[in-house]
């Protein structure tokens, strides 16, 4: 007798069924995660227009040196000390200087010549900041990162059960590869929908992908990962939230503070703290200018003692970046490291955090992440309209379950491996799961909104 193989693959309804209730939580974040993402695109041209009224000043005599002009930033904000001096692109443009107290930044916007102060903003209210800062964390911080990270991964989901969906089983291609316009009604938008997210969903993938070392949880999985592999913390180019950014301001500003002398408190006579000397700053800029690294190029103190000086290229375009250490007294290059000598992983997030940004290839980058963004709006609005017209009253209109199904193998597999690179969506799977299983089968009202199929009880069995 031939035994039946187990399935592979669960029904189109279960996999129909599933990628309903992703997109139901997903689109709202989809809306806001696309909308979001497509400005930040443009935070090259948006800054550019920011800065336009100090990128063209009236110079008429000598420059001060870089030294006053950081001095004249660090006046300006009571109690500050340099963070980083930023290199201007240009004689008449501008110098910005990054002072902190804490965790606490602010940019100051100096006259080369004059030193007056032309401008102070408050690092992170600035536009793209917080527009980066809605992007990844709804400005919730932690909690916010968290539920992005949620939503990213469980929209992975909806696009992969999308594709299974869509895959063409009859040979067609009309609503498959381009959509029947002429149909109207609910073919219409069916086909909108479905040959959208196949044009889409490649592209997309790889942005959320790319996005997730951002992520805290996901981010912190992969550094702690790395740490065990590499044998020791891991340093990263990149921050997993902004209270991660904030904790490394503190530490930085707390070790140049550091500087300011020791014996401070000597006897327990409070003593006047010198200023760290920023003299070096002329010598290491005339170092670093023949170099020509990618702008923005920003230098900061040491933040301890016995540390140098160090360079960075801040670029938009992170393979383009380079890290330096310098020596203040001489201005001479103690350590160079650029982009090619990082580890893989290193390389790897870079290239795909500068696509994810739209500065890898230049405006091509930025159309292709905008049309990506604007596909996935549509995804999101044809949804909300096929749900809305199919929805019977009074039930949330979820494709019903279907009969209990034998056990399909690779798809399972496929879940729990996912479900490891993605431990959020694992974790909230097994909860939604639990939670079906043992609750709401249980409860008639609930039962019959969701579309669920009722508890199976045993059968009493007699003699």
């Amino acid at each position: 007798m031939q035994q039946s193989r187990a399935p592979r693959w669960p029904s189109t309804a279960a996999v129909w069924r599933w990628h309903f209730y992703a997109g139901l939580f997903c689109i709202p974040f989809v809306l806001w995660l696309a909308i979001t993402g497509s400005i930040y695109l443009f935070r090259p041209q948006v800054e550019a227009l920011i800065d336009a009224p100090y990128a063209n000043l009236a110079i008429t005599g000598p420059r001060a040196s870089a030294a006053a002009q950081a001095a004249a930033a660090v006046r300006a904000v009571p109690g500050s000390v340099l963070h980083r001096y930023q290199l201007p692109v240009t004689d008449r443009q501008a110098v910005q200087v990054i002072v902190g107290n804490g965790k606490d930044e602010t940019r100051v916007y100096i006259h080369p010549q004059t030193l007056a102060v032309l401008k102070t903003v408050d690092e992170d209210q600035r536009l793209m900041r917080v527009i980066f800062r809605l992007h990844g964390e709804l400005l919730a911080g932690t909690p916010g990162s968290y539920l992005v990270e949620l939503a990213a991964s469980w929209t992975i989901v909806m696009l992969l059960s999308g594709l299974f969906l869509w895959w063409p089983r009859d040979g067609r291609i009309a609503g498959v590869l381009y959509p029947r316009l002429g149909a109207g009604g609910r073919r219409f938008w069916r086909d909108l929908h479905a040959v959208t997210g196949f044009w889409v969903s490649a592209f997309a993938l790889f942005l959320l992908v790319s996005g997730l070392p951002w992520a805290k949880s996901w981010g912190g999985y992969l550094k702690a990962v790395r740490g065990v592999v590499e044998g020791h913390p891991v340093k990263q180019d990149w921050t997993t939230g902004h209270a991660e950014e904030l904790r490394q301001r503190a530490a930085a500003d707390a070790g140049t503070r550091a500087m300011m002398g020791a014996h401070t408190e000597h006897h327990g006579m409070a003593m006047a703290h010198p200023a760290v000397s920023l003299v070096p700053l002329d010598r290491l800029i005339a170092t670093l200018g023949p170099l020509r690294l990618a702008t923005p190029v920003l230098v900061a103190p040491p933040t301890g003692p016995g540390q140098p000086w160090t360079a960075k290229s801040d670029a938009a375009n992170r393979p383009l970046r380079t890290d330096l250490t310098l020596d203040g007294d001489s201005g001479a290059i103690l350590s160079r490291k650029d982009f090619a000598q990082r580890r893989l992983v290193d390389r790897l997030v870079g290239y795909g955090v500068a696509v994810h940004e739209g500065q890898a290839f230049g405006w091509l980058n930025q159309l292709l992440n905008l049309l990506t963004a604007i596909g996935l709006i549509l995804l999101a609005v044809s949804s909300i309209v096929l749900w809305w017209r199919r929805r019977p009253q009074g039930i949330l209109g979820a494709p019903r379950a279907a009969a209990p199904a034998p056990f399909a193998v690779a798809f399972f597999a496929l879940v729990a491996a996912l479900g490891l690179f993605l431990p959020l969506m694992g974790i909230s799977l097994l909860l939604v799961l639990a939670v079906e299983r043992l609750v709401l089968v249980h409860l008639p009202g609930a039962r019959r909104w969701l579309g669920l199929r009722p508890a199976v009880t045993p059968r009493a069995t007699g003699r």
